[in-house]
């Protein structure tokens, strides 16, 4: 899981990135959900949290005009 400090030090073409990559792990989580494979459950609720955080940076950035 991700710190919001750690993400806010990240410049936007990181935070871009970082979010596509959280997507794809979500994606995998899922699809390890429905057959049955994900050891922990609650690893999709933290990548759900840390793409709710990037996104939230990422605004935080447009809204300042970064």
């Amino acid at each position: 899981m991700m710190k919001a400090n750690e993400v806010r030090k990240m410049s936007a073409a990181e935070l871009e990135t970082k979010l596509g990559d959280l997507k794809k792990d979500l994606f995998q989580l899922r699809l390890q959900h429905a057959t049955n494979q994900l050891e922990n459950p609650v690893k999709i609720a933290e990548v759900k949290k840390d793409i709710a955080r990037v996104k939230t940076i990422l605004r935080e950035l447009q809204l300042a005009g970064r």
